[in-house]
């Protein structure tokens, strides 16, 4: 049995890996911060250690007796800490990482990394090969670990791989929620021209990817993008919620630059004072930046293909906050579409003993990031 650490296991990605490898047998070991809100790991069958990955300490308790380790921990964009933090935390974590598992002689460590590397991609699709253009110090302190991780890896220092997940989203999120919430209420326009490419995946897709990846040598010293069916613009996404929660998209878009331009006003004002700003320059950004990648490493090294189709994955996410009680002025609705089905590609290649939506699925929300 395949004893493997998670670290950022209290995540949205970090939790539905830890689901994703109890489902073919294995045993899961949580690192989790003790202020990581953790209530949702704790309805799993998984060894739940405190830690950090800061900590080399905490990092050695963490690994002992493990044969593999998904590094996913990372601090997102929070404006309340300083630039010296996302390095502190998202680089030096990672080295961390690689080091004890060195030390510790552990045979593989799976690394999440982000497509936010390759920021706003502006000669779609991008692929494993497209140069680095980040935009933000979180994506810079992201796009430096991953490269120190290559590095490990392809060196022969440790084995191991690199999952670049696309616009991550599924039951339980809550960051892409919001999006959702806006739809269904009626409250959110379409901001700009709404034809920059949205590249959705599923959690539950991202999280079977790092599984693949760490049965197939094949991998080793790889980076892979794993995104779902195919980019989709933002507008079109938006009609397919609105039209699962039976409303009609506003009928006037929002010009983005007046959204920014208050975005980074209100930043200024918060950031010398520690606040968190109500409004940052980055959500405005989200409707301007492009994100379509091609997927075709991952299909053809890993066997990967997404669950469903993208229409049909857009239907399953909007109807999951519906029936898990996160939008209660839609509560009782009548499904306006059937269920999804699995894509045939999909189908053939999921792992035998994998559970089905419902079985992984929990039926409550629960807020884990």
């Amino acid at each position: 049995m395949m004893k493997a650490l998670v670290t950022g296991a209290t995540g949205f990605i970090g939790s539905t890996l830890c689901e994703e490898l109890l489902s073919v047998g294995s045993s899961v070991r949580a690192l989790h911060r003790p202020s990581s809100d953790s209530s949702f790991l704790s309805t799993l069958p998984v060894d739940m250690v405190t830690g950090d990955v800061t900590d080399r300490d905490s990092l050695r308790v963490a690994m002992r007796g493990c044969d593999r380790v998904f590094h996913l921990a990372a601090l997102f964009r929070e404006a309340k800490f300083p630039s010296s933090e996302y390095w502190r935390v998202n680089l030096e974590g990672t080295r961390n990482v690689l080091e004890v598992a060195s030390e510790m002689g552990i045979p593989y460590v799976g690394y999440c990394s982000t497509t936010g590397v390759l920021g706003n991609v502006k000669n779609p699709p991008a692929n494993e090969t497209t140069d680095y253009a980040p935009l933000d110090v979180y994506q810079e302190s992201k796009t430096e670990a991953e490269k120190l991780a290559v590095s490990w890896f392809r060196s022969g220092k440790i084995s191991g791989s690199v999952i670049r997940p696309a616009m991550v989203y599924g039951p339980r999120d809550t960051r892409l929620f919001k999006l959702f919430r806006g739809i269904a209420s009626r409250t959110l326009p379409v901001i700009g021209n709404g034809k920059t490419w949205c590249h959705w995946v599923l959690g539950r897709d991202v999280a079977r990817a790092f599984r693949l990846a760490s049965e197939t040598t094949a991998s080793h010293g790889n980076i892979y993008i794993v995104g779902g069916e195919h980019p989709i613009s933002l507008e079109e996404s938006m009609r397919i919620i609105a039209d699962e929660y039976g409303v009609s998209l506003l009928p006037f878009r929002v010009p983005v630059l007046p959204l920014q331009l208050l975005g980074s006003l209100v930043e200024a004002v918060c950031l010398p004072f520690g606040l968190e700003p109500p409004l940052h320059r980055r959500r405005a950004d989200f409707f301007t930046k492009n994100r379509s990648f091609d997927c075709s490493r991952a299909r053809t090294d890993l066997g990967y293909a997404p669950t469903y189709s993208v229409t049909e994955e857009i239907r399953s996410v909007a109807r999951w906050y519906i029936e898990a009680g996160w939008l209660p002025q839609l509560s009782g609705r009548t499904r306006v579409f059937p269920p999804p089905t699995e894509t045939r590609e999909s189908r053939a290649r999921r792992a035998p003993a994998s559970l089905s939506a419902h079985e992984i699925i929990p039926s409550t929300p629960s807020t884990t990031e």
